[in-house]
């Protein structure tokens, strides 16, 4: 059986080949890939989000589309539509992008709410609604998204209800001078993407996600989890929290990079590095403070930084012994 960490250095390998000197972003995107959610990569044009998107959607294989929103863009493009076939007199579905395993909608913030929405029961019930029928959609079922922050003109930002679905949403950042220069070498005959292969099948995704579910989680990392969502309701800059959702999110996203990184149970450690792409996209800054420029990221590291970490083992070993230290990177 294939662990964790095996197949998780395939992935980082293969999707290397297309972006270079980004292996913690590529880390935080294939976290979200393994705990089952689905993920948001939000940052200014030209920074590889749509190669990012795309090596990992074919380094697992199984049924890829693509969706490139545009105002114009209308829900049944995403779902489906019944059509009548003249021949059988009956209606026929035809089943649209979101009948997938990996869906790529490339600038979401592009769709009209109308048409976001309808993205909206496929990623939280896993089902679509068509002409009065429900129909399941596969599994894996993933959502990447991609979205310019930067650029406001003709675009609809996401609300929060439809935020709230995605497990993680992180950033890429423009690259050094030197994965710069290595970036031009490559793509200097032809792009790395068009020798991307699946190192993974979509049922060995499945059972890697499973394991992920299996790691365990001691009471007090469980206890820190809680304390930090509740933190920040309570915090003076925050107009709202995170969610029981955003709990549960930041335990499966902790309990996906102790697998990532070799280990059967969660440290502390790595609830704080998933936490700001866990919550950064639950929380809400009050008006004063997004007046003053407070950034939700800052916010998020001070409450870190303020909860106390659980001190001692909070591995599954015998009593009074001391677990391994995390390999985290």
């Amino acid at each position: 059986m294939t662990t964790i960490a095996e197949a998780t250095s395939r992935l980082i390998e293969n999707i290397e080949r297309v972006i270079v000197g980004k292996r913690h972003a590529v880390r935080m995107a294939l976290v979200a890939l393994l705990a089952d959610g689905h993920l948001l990569i939000e940052d200014v044009p030209g920074v590889a989000k749509t190669m990012l998107a795309r090596a990992m959607a074919l380094s697992i294989g199984g049924v890829f589309r693509r969706l490139q929103c545009t105002p114009d863009l209308l829900p049944s493009d995403i779902t489906g539509v019944s059509l009548f076939n003249q021949k059988t007199g009956e209606f026929e579905f035809r089943p649209g992008p979101v009948m997938s395993n990996i869906l790529l909608a490339d600038e979401i913030n592009r769709a009209t709410p109308r048409t976001q929405s309808a993205l909206l029961e496929s990623m939280g019930e896993r089902q679509v609604s068509v002409d009065g029928e429900t129909r399941p959609v596969p599994h894996p079922f993933l959502v990447l998204a991609t979205q310019n922050p930067i650029e406001y003109e003709g675009t609809f930002p996401l609300p929060e209800a439809q935020l709230d679905r995605f497990l993680m949403r992180t950033t890429i950042g423009y690259p050094s001078a030197a994965d710069e220069s290595e970036m031009l070498l490559r793509l200097q005959r032809r792009h790395p993407i068009e020798t991307v292969t699946p190192v993974l099948s979509p049922e060995a995704l499945v059972e890697l996600q499973g394991q992920v579910r299996e790691i365990f989680v001691h009471a007090r990392v469980r206890e820190y989890i809680v304390a930090i969502v509740q933190a920040t309701r309570s915090h003076q800059q925050l107009a709202l929290g995170a969610s029981p959702r955003g709990s549960l999110a930041l335990l499966r996203c902790g309990q996906a990079l102790a697998g990532m990184d070799g280990l059967d149970f969660v440290l502390p450690d790595h609830v704080k590095i998933v936490a700001r792409y866990v919550l950064g996209h639950r929380i809400i800054l009050r008006p004063e403070s997004r007046l003053r420029g407070v950034a939700p990221e800052k916010v998020l590291e001070e409450i870190v930084q303020a909860v106390p970490a659980p001190v001692g083992p909070v591995g599954k070993t015998e009593a009074g012994s001391t677990p391994p230290a995390s390999p985290l990177r």
